[in-house]
């Protein structure tokens, strides 16, 4: 029997992790969602295309196929259809993914406790539970595929996650001065987690010094000089060939995960000194060829 949904209690709900998200290597529809049966979610495929469509990249819908994965084994656990889903149900997925615990990895025995604080640098630790920009995450996602079905086909009638209602936040800045900053809503919508204040990134100079120090190769000291001075992301610097190297200009070329689209961007001259070791004590083994990575292994490969 379907347990009431005003007596759910969603710390003693068990979600079992079925179904699953599998990449179909179809360039219209890059990645689906598998019910429990190996079944093709059709309503998830249909907007996951509609947003490939409106170009967005294949990462995007990588990570939104994996939140409504969360969302339809949390619905299968109450025993909702996806299009019967109301308030009840949206007020108990925020409750869920605000107390249960994220799946257990695999550790190293002297990895500092989840949630714990960074004594060097005072960040914390990503902790048990899922942070609430995870959550934030989730209910957009989950919104965003309600409303495309509902502008699509005209059902369900009601989004299980609706706007704040006010109608000053309507329109906020439909009509923006763009010499002024943009005005943020009165109230929060319902079941959406508080906008976290986050942390500046930062790491003490002597810290800095020591780890720079400790660094064992050139390549090591290249790559967290361009990280440092640059900005890039990890998989944006690691990305970069040997024809978006510019010495001269001290730019380096990189694809921006989002748009995909190449940008040039300084970075420091000691990152481009220590490339240039870094280069010339792995000749001849590194391809000179101008598509060729930047970055290799420091192992001999086996196929030379």
């Amino acid at each position: 029997m379907q347990e009431s949904a005003e007596l759910r209690d969603v710390t003693a709900l068990a979600v079992p992790r079925v179904g699953r998200v599998e990449k179909t290597g179809n360039p219209t529809l890059p990645y689906r969602l598998l019910d429990a049966d190996g079944t093709e979610v059709a309503a998830v495929s249909e907007f996951l295309r509609d947003m490939l469509a409106n170009d967005d990249s294949p990462t995007s819908l990588h990570s939104y196929a994996y939140e409504l994965l969360a969302w339809f084994r949390f619905l299968r656990a109450v025993e909702v259809a996806w299009d019967r889903a109301g308030r009840a149900e949206a007020r108990d997925f925020a409750l869920w993914l605000k107390t249960v615990k994220k799946p257990p990895r695999p550790r190293r025995p002297d990895t500092p406790p989840p949630g714990s604080i960074n004594p060097v640098t005072g960040k914390r630790y990503i902790g048990e539970n899922y942070a609430p920009r995870t959550r934030r995450h989730a209910r957009a996602v989950v919104r965003s595929f309600y409303e495309y079905h509902r502008d699509m086909h005209g059902r369900p009638l009601l989004n299980p996650f609706p706007n704040a209602k006010w109608a000053e936040d309507e329109h906020l800045n439909a009509h923006h001065n763009p010499m002024h900053a943009f005005r943020h809503p009165t109230r929060r919508a319902p079941y959406q987690p508080k906008e976290p204040r986050r942390a500046p990134r930062g790491i003490p100079d002597q810290a800095f010094n020591e780890l720079f120090a400790a660094l064992p190769s050139h390549r090591d000291r290249a790559l967290v000089a361009f990280y440092i001075s640059a900005g890039p992301r990890a998989s944006e610097l690691l990305g970069v060939t040997r024809d978006r190297v510019s010495p001269g200009d001290q730019t380096i070329g990189v694809i921006r995960k989002g748009s995909q689209a190449l940008q040039w961007i300084p970075a420091s001259s000691d990152a481009f000194v220590w490339l240039r070791l870094y280069q010339q004590q792995i000749r001849p083994q590194a391809l000179d060829g101008p598509e060729e990575p930047l970055w290799w292994t420091l192992r001999a490969r086996s196929d030379r």
